[in-house]
């Protein structure tokens, strides 16, 4: 396939990308970094009768009209952000236990409330187990716009071959960074298809008499989460063979990681970088094989720990290496950075 580059914006990438997964059904509201995206569905869809578009009152709004979409055979879909995540966590949690499709961009943005508008990493714990939930969802995080495009069309196979809800999670700095994207990479999809069909009536429940009912359907989510979370489960491990500080790092931080260590490792220095590109599930078993040489782990991330949680339990009882942290809530981190830290602990 010939290489095909266009300059595009992330949020430019994410419009493409859904659209080349066969997205056709959009509900939104707009929120700041990620509105270019609801803005260029709308224009589009006033002029090609295919696309149907609804912009609603809130996210609640949006998510269950989302999910009304779903029902009706759509590929339906929805970005948000900062508070307007908070409040898609009623219909993200109905579309977990529902089974339903349910594809959300999210551009992260800094709090606590309101805060900032462009960047941060502190809606990870939110993405992964916002709501009345036990987590029954993929969250993909892209580290770079090319990657971003390929993990959008991702998002909607994996949404519909596994019948789970899934979220992109992205950040303003990601998004409103115009880069050069191959844009040749198409990815195969699943249809869509209504869940009401005629002669055939199919029962979805979310309200439980008893627990012990509530308790049965859970533990057949579970089931069929954990062997899908087999199949659908990424992550990035770079020069970890015989690295004797590993930095652990996700998202754009992750970019910035990769680098930084790729800059120490022309110098000789034996440092590695493990990333995950799924936050959830999340690859345990690359996780603690990236560290077995590690006498040193950094974990680098745009939040005060909401990763490094993810990272010490997982490793609890894999490694005795000594942790670093460079925490910086809701501010980027640059390769100097890191790299500065990383020949600080060797």
């Amino acid at each position: 396939m010939s290489v095909k580059k266009e300059l595009l914006t992330g949020n430019d990438v994410v419009l493409k990308a859904a659209l080349l997964a066969g997205a056709n059904y959009f509900a939104g509201y707009p929120i700041t970094p990620s509105t270019e995206i609801m803005n260029g569905w709308a224009k589009l869809a006033a002029s090609d009768r295919s696309l149907e578009f609804l912009q609603t009152e809130d996210e609640i709004s949006a998510g269950m009209a989302t999910i009304g979409g779903l029902l009706a055979g759509k590929k339906a879909w929805t970005v948000t952000a900062g508070v307007g995540h908070i409040l898609m966590q009623d219909p993200m949690v109905l579309a977990e236990t529902l089974s339903l499709p349910f594809v959300m961009y999210v551009g992260q943005r800094g709090g606590p409330s309101t805060g900032t508008v462009i960047y941060s990493q502190q809606e990870l714990n939110l993405a992964r187990y916002g709501g009345n939930s036990e987590g029954l969802r993929v969250v993909y995080a892209p580290s770079n716009i090319q990657e971003l495009f390929e993990i959008t069309q991702k998002a909607f196979y994996t949404a519909w071959r596994y019948q789970l809800p899934t979220i992109i999670l992205g950040d303003g700095y990601l998004t409103k960074t115009l880069s050069p994207v191959d844009v040749s990479k198409v990815l195969p999809q699943e249809k869509a298809k209504p869940y009401f069909l005629k002669d055939e009536i199919k029962h979805l429940r979310n309200c439980f008499s008893r627990e012990e009912e509530l308790a049965e359907h859970l533990n057949t989510l579970f089931a069929k989460y954990a062997a899908a979370s087999r199949q659908i489960v990424e992550s990035e491990s770079y020069k970890i063979n015989d690295a004797k500080v590993v930095v652990f790092a996700w998202g754009t931080v992750g970019f910035a990681a990769k680098v930084a260590v790729s800059n120490l490792r022309k110098k000789g220095k034996a440092v590695g970088l493990f990333r995950p590109i799924t936050m959830r599930p999340f690859d345990d078993k690359n996780a603690i094989r990236a560290v077995k040489k590690a006498r040193k782990i950094l974990i680098a991330e745009s939040s005060g720990g909401q990763f490094g949680r993810i990272v010490r339990e997982t490793l609890s009882q894999a490694t005795k290496a000594e942790y670093v942290r460079l925490y910086k809530p809701a501010e980027g981190i640059t390769p100097e950075e890191i790299e500065e830290k990383l020949t600080g602990m060797l």
